[in-house]
């Protein structure tokens, strides 16, 4: 029998948050420390400290769940791919549950953020979904029918990683990506992705925060930036669509905070999915920045 609350972790690069959860999914406590700087062992502790602390609150214990960038790997069961440097290639879930003396549950920050929003977000109750993060990085996750998705690799999900389809001969070979390819739909629809863009086009050196504010005040050039990215981004959803055709796509992450998005995306990508009507909808999240943790604390299933 699972304990009465959740509590789930959000492991970041320069902060730990936890929150506490029902069985229906109230937030009861919510607490952030600083992430230790270089020392596994220190973060390990500083992890299992908050999770105390949070628990010392009801006097009573909870399931764990952890959401990190990067992934345990299936083949050696050590993290892969963490902005924590310091936990690559070590067995973060073991190490963990040693020092709180129960089983922890890990995944990636975006598969957390997808569960969120399948479970009580803004696609509850949807039968296929996928969490789009369009970020410092673009990663994804996919949701059916309530359970998370990770497949035979731990990589579900991990669209970023693929080429941007129906690339036009000015978007050949595109931008080198920092896995070592080039093109990948990344180095287009990510924060940095997008500023890049608008400099190469304009010469104006703009963050995509900046140039989202531009095109509000209605400077053209941003405008056309914001234009190419939509495009881009419908054909990069369309090939979701056409993949695992989800009934819901939830945007997270700072562009998801484009408004125009939400309208302009659905608008464009028929042109390329395979299908007579498109009806998959597209929307922002419910819980914003607090679906990675929420998304942790749903790893056990109720």
């Amino acid at each position: 029998m699972l304990p009465a609350l959740r509590i789930g972790i959000d492991l970041g690069g320069t902060k730990i948050e936890g929150i506490v959860l029902d069985r229906a999914g109230t937030v009861l406590a919510r607490r952030r420390v600083a992430t230790p700087v270089g020392a596994a062992s220190a973060t390990i502790a500083a992890v299992a400290g908050l999770v105390r602390s949070l628990e010392c609150e009801f006097s009573s214990d909870a399931s764990v769940g952890v959401g990190t960038p990067g992934s345990l790997s299936p083949a050696t069961g050590l993290l892969r791919n963490s902005n924590s440097a310091c936990l690559n290639g070590l067995p973060l879930d073991r190490l963990l549950a040693d020092a709180l003396g129960r089983p922890v549950r890990i995944a990636n920050d975006a598969n957390c953020f997808a569960l969120s929003e399948a479970v009580d977000g803004a696609a509850a109750g949807a039968g296929i979904v996928f969490g789009a993060i369009l970020g410092t990085g673009v990663g994804g996750g996919i949701v059916t029918h309530g359970r998370l998705l990770q497949g035979r690799h731990s990589i579900a999900g991990e669209w970023g990683h693929n080429p941007l389809p129906w690339p036009s001969a000015a978007e050949l070979p595109g931008p080198l990506c920092y896995c070592g390819r080039r093109g990948c739909i990344e180095t287009f629809l990510s924060g940095p992705g997008l500023a890049a863009d608008h400099l190469a086009e304009t010469g104006r050196p703009l963050s995509a925060e900046a140039v989202a504010a531009a095109a509000a005040a209605g400077d053209a050039g941003a405008r056309a930036s914001l234009a190419r990215h939509a495009e881009r981004l419908a054909r990069a959803l369309a090939g979701v669509v056409n993949l695992i055709d989800p009934d819901v796509i939830v945007l997270g992450g700072g562009l998801s905070n484009l408004a125009r998005l939400y309208e302009a995306v659905p608008a464009l990508w028929s042109g390329w999915v395979f299908s007579d009507i498109v009806t998959t909808r597209l929307v922002p999240p419910r819980h914003g920045d607090s679906s990675g943790v929420r998304g942790a604390a749903w790893l056990w299933p109720g």
